[in-house]
């Protein structure tokens, strides 16, 4: 049985307003991830959950199946991501597509590798996991040198240590892109917080520049500046 993919994709961006649709080479940025998810041939379906219909129009234009439009209830900045992809799940299942495992993909990350996919499919099922994270390594590191300020605007590092380290001996951190696996079963029942359960994830280690994701006007740009240099093989 494949697997299925959804692309949760809201049209209030804040970071980058409108980002989810915003061109580059002439294409929306939702685009390329959808294309990308499709040329894999992994996956059985490629969904776009949205409340906004220029995204909808726009998502089924590059291949994407848009079977209905999110409640604008689950669509605002402050709505969990698990109640999004529960709702999606659940009207799915009523609607009688048959799948038991699903993959988000966050459609502001649209370089992630059909390998990446692949493996971190393989990976759930092999560990018999409820969620395998695709992560990359970060070089800044709250245990070195991500501060934050003090109530007397001073600074101190975010993680606390019994003694100074160099960089290269601080705890290993890791950045989550956007690329979630989920046993569909594990991750519907029992009906409580669910992608928030990190504690029950298997990492997946991903190279950042296929774990780029866009949350500024920088990251953009940059994004901007790969897909340009690779549209053909992108789009």
């Amino acid at each position: 049985m494949k697997p299925i993919c959804i692309i949760p994709a809201r049209g209030g961006s804040k970071g980058v307003p409108r980002k989810n649709i915003r061109l580059i080479a002439g294409k929306p940025l939702i685009h390329y991830t959808i294309k990308s998810a499709l040329k894999s041939n992994i996956f059985s379906h490629v969904f776009v959950s949205t409340e906004d219909k220029k995204i909808a129009s726009l998502s089924k234009k590059s291949g994407a199946e848009v079977p209905f439009l999110r409640p604008n209830s689950l669509a605002d900045d402050k709505t969990p991501m698990d109640a999004v992809l529960v709702h999606f799940i659940e009207k799915l299942i009523k609607l009688g597509y048959n799948f038991d495992t699903f993959v988000w993909r966050d459609c502001t990350v649209p370089f992630i590798r059909n390998e990446d996919i692949i493996g971190s499919i393989n990976l759930l099922k092999k560990k018999k996991a409820n969620l395998v994270v695709g992560v990359y390594q970060q070089h800044l590191n709250p245990y070195y040198n991500i501060v934050e300020k003090t109530s007397t605007n001073h600074l101190k590092l975010v993680k606390k240590i019994t003694r100074p380290v160099s960089r290269q001996k601080a705890p290993k951190v890791y950045q989550m892109n956007g690329l979630h696996t989920y046993d569909v079963n594990k991750f519907l029942f029992p009906k409580r917080s669910r992608r928030t359960e990190l504690s029950k994830a298997i990492p997946l280690e991903i190279p950042i520049e296929t774990g780029l994701m866009i949350d500024t006007e920088f990251e953009f740009q940059i994004a901007r500046l790969l897909i340009e240099k690779n549209v053909n093989s992108l789009s």
